[in-house]
Formats: C-alpha cells, sequence, structure tokens
C-alpha cells in the first residue's frame, strides 16, 4: 500500500462533498444512475459504508458491520438535503482523520473486500472506485460533468483494468485467437488489450489487433459499470469500431463487469 491509493480515495470524498454542495433541494430526488436510487439514496449508502468502517479494524475473512449501512438509509429518508450534507460531511471527516493517521502497517494487513481476502490498502482502492462511480452516478443524469482525469480518476480505472481479461473471456466471450484492443480517447487516454489463447491474457499494448473499440474515458466507464445502454452509444457515434466490426461490436456490448 502506498499513500496514493489514500490519497485518491480522499480526493474522491472531497469530489463528491463538493458536488453535493451545489446540488439544489430537487436535484437530490433527482433519479442517479444507478438503477432505483435518487441522489440522496447514493448519498446514503455512501455515508453507511464509511460509518461501519470507521473505527473498524480488518481481521481475515471477517467483514465490517454494513448493517449500519440499511439503518442509515432507514435513518435519513426524509431528512432535508442540508442534514443529510452536514452528517455525510461529518462521517467524511472522522475517516479522513483515521485514514491520515493510521500506521502504514495497517494497509498491509489482510482484509476482507468485496472481491474476497486481500489487504486493507486494496480494499481502499475499491473504496475509491465506488466514490468516484457513485460520483458519476450523481453527474451524469444531473449534467453537472467533472472529475473525469487526475489520481482518482487513474485508479479508477485501474481497477477496470484488472478485471478486463474477465470481461473480454468470459463477459463478452471473444472467440479464441483473437486480438483486441479497447482505445480511451480522453480525458484520460489510454489502451487495454487483450489476447484469447486459451483463455483472455491482458497485455501492455498490443499491435495489430483484430477489433479496435474506440470511445472516450467516461463512457467506457460507464458501460463497464453497467450505467449506460451500449446500444446508444454504438448508434450515436460515441463508439467506433474498426478493423473485425462484428468482434469489436461484440465487445462493446458486453462491457459490463460490476453494476
Amino acid at each position: 500500500m502506498t499513500v496514493h491509493e489514500v490519497d485518491c480515495l480522499l480526493e474522491s470524498m472531497d469530489s463528491v462533498r463538493d458536488l453535493l454542495g451545489q446540488l439544489g433541494e430537487g436535484e437530490w430526488r433527482a433519479p442517479s444512475l444507478c438503477p432505483a436510487w435518487q441522489v440522496r439514496h447514493v448519498v446514503a449508502h455512501l455515508d453507511g459504508i464509511e460509518e461501519a468502517l470507521t473505527g473498524w479494524r480488518p481481521s481475515g475473512e471477517t467483514p465490517a458491520p454494513f448493517e449500519i449501512v440499511g439503518t442509515v438509509f432507514n435513518e435519513v429518508d426524509d431528512w432535508t438535503p442540508d442534514r443529510l450534507l452536514a452528517r455525510f460531511g461529518r462521517v467524511l471527516a472522522e475517516r479522513r482523520a483515521e485514514l491520515l493517521a493510521a500506521n502504514p502497517s495497517l494497509f498491509e494487513e489482510v482484509s476482507w473486500t468485496p472481491v474476497g481476502v486481500q489487504t486493507y490498502g486494496r480494499f481502499m482502492a475499491m473504496r475509491n472506485f465506488d466514490f468516484w462511480v457513485h460520483e458519476q452516478d450523481i453527474r451524469v443524469p444531473l449534467a453537472r460533468p467533472g472529475h473525469t482525469s487526475g489520481p482518482a480518476a487513474e485508479l479508477a480505472l485501474d481497477e477496470v483494468s484488472r478485471s478486463f481479461g474477465y470481461i473480454v473471456g468470459k463477459r463478452a466471450a471473444i472467440p479464441d485467437g483473437s486480438r483486441v484492443l479497447i482505445e480511451l480517447t480522453g480525458p484520460l487516454q489510454a489502451r487495454l488489450g487483450a489476447v484469447v489463447d486459451g483463455r483472455a491474457r491482458v497485455v501492455d499494448d498490443l499491435e495489430h489487433p483484430d477489433a479496435v473499440m474506440r470511445t472516450d474515458f467516461l463512457t467506457f466507464m460507464l458501460l463497464a459499470c453497467g450505467r449506460t445502454d451500449p446500444e446508444q452509444h454504438l448508434t450515436n457515434g460515441d463508439i467506433e469500431l474498426q478493423g473485425n466490426e462484428e468482434l469489436a461490436e461484440q465487445l462493446a456490448r458486453n462491457l459490463r463487469f460490476t453494476i
């Protein structure tokens, strides 16, 4: 674990808090990209998880007391935006202080995570991913774009890159012997390549791919997180296909690895 992951998580926390401070009362009840959740529900979710993590020490396979999340949902359901934002700010301030005061060895400890037992440091990288994605759940439907570049966004992209072999081999079921490439045009630029040879193998870069999908960073992330319909983006030109277009289209339609 490095300071980088903690810095990114704190950056994402600050960005969400600052965004919420700009919203009008009606926007708090607007639909988010997260199915069935309004903006206020997204905030309650983030608040509840960080409350559960405050004061929790990682201990192998034992998760934090996440039953708190449901309690928070029920408790704040009829709160005004100002009251909920004040609570959220207090929770984030307490978590910030806890993370900054932690001994670096804490982040090397074995910890429960949403994808199995890893380290507490990896868990904090996942928390950055959760914050960043939920921030876009709010920003996109409210037409308040932002935070699509910088260290926290890069770390969120890394979380998807870690699963790119699974996306190619399992979700998209790209056939054996194929070489596929995704080019992200910005604000973050990246090339995600994979070769399917018995199983999908991620490669740092890929020359002469069979199929190329090109799109912007935010569209890619929304597709990977199941937040948007790939058909919409294939139709309106957000996604460009090159090489074997049928294969590239198959990849574009099946990027989702989480919701």
